[in-house]
């Protein structure tokens, strides 16, 4: 299927310029096929967070939940309703609870990929590393509580909510397992948040990039953790896009998405 795909040109950088990199060239647009056999859909914490009367030192916190809880209403109904009509693969990467454990799609991944890997091998911490990290610790404690039970009964939302056997991973293993099972090369992400945990959390374009998959993500249908300084413009989410498609792969627009998935079948 054929669709307008976003890139960067990072180059040529003109050091006559006061600011050389004001040369580069910058976003640009091309049209690319892509093999829908061979790419899947991925939402990535797309997490029911309750509301800001229940968990309000949460909505605190995490600034970005009700962009994330708009996108849930408004983009993802339309977005899986014609993934889910394609032959385009959808996988749901989790983590935060154990509410999909008990999930066919999460069983068939977890079987698919063995035993989860061990952690890291950790450094001792002596006195002096410890109190350097307990300086740098959030200190919003009247918010904690909150968030706590925030976690403790996350879920999906529903508009997000698995369907029969779609896949579920928790952690890189389990979706490059998925990936292989399917033979998904190309990883379309969307969710939350995409500077932070689309990069790099388990099953994040970082760790999937080592295995060799493309992965690009849908521009309307992701957010991103914004800071004082950033939140007006949404900033960090411009940035995190411009990383992607230096990095990891493509840009592209949910309507093109969704309109690329409907000429196929028409």
């Amino acid at each position: 299927m054929k669709l307008t795909a976003h890139f960067y040109e990072q180059f040529d950088a003109d050091y006559a310029q006061a600011v050389p990199a004001e040369s580069f060239g910058g976003w640009k647009s091309c049209s690319v096929t892509l093999a829908p056999k061979h790419t899947a859909l991925v939402l990535m914490h797309a997490w029911d967070c309750g509301t800001g009367d229940q968990y309000p030192g949460w909505y605190r916190t995490v600034e970005y939940l009700p962009r994330a809880e708009k996108i849930c209403k408004i983009i993802f109904p339309p977005l899986l309703a014609a993934a889910r009509n394609s032959s385009v693969r959808v996988f749901h990467v989790v983590g935060g609870g154990d509410y999909y454990r008990n999930l066919p799609g999460y069983k068939k991944a977890v079987k698919l990929a063995g035993p989860a890997p061990d952690p890291p091998e950790q450094i001792t911490v002596d006195p002096h590393l410890e109190k350097l990290q307990q300086a740098r610790r959030p200190h919003g404690h009247h918010n904690q509580d909150d968030i706590r039970r925030g976690f403790e009964n996350l879920d999906f939302p529903t508009e997000a909510k698995p369907l029969g056997e779609e896949g579920i991973a928790e952690n890189t293993p389990q979706l490059f397992a998925l990936c292989r099972e399917h033979g998904i090369n190309h990883l379309i992400y969307a969710g939350f948040a995409l500077n932070w945990c689309l990069l790099l959390s388990p099953g994040g374009m970082a760790d999937m990039s080592r295995h060799g998959i493309m992965c690009s993500a849908l521009r309307q249908a992701v957010t991103a953790v914004e800071n004082r300084e950033t939140a007006r413009e949404q900033l960090g989410k411009q940035i995190a896009l411009w990383r992607v498609a230096l990095a990891f792969g493509y840009v592209f627009d949910v309507d093109d998405f969704i309109g690329a998935l409907d000429n196929r079948r028409a």
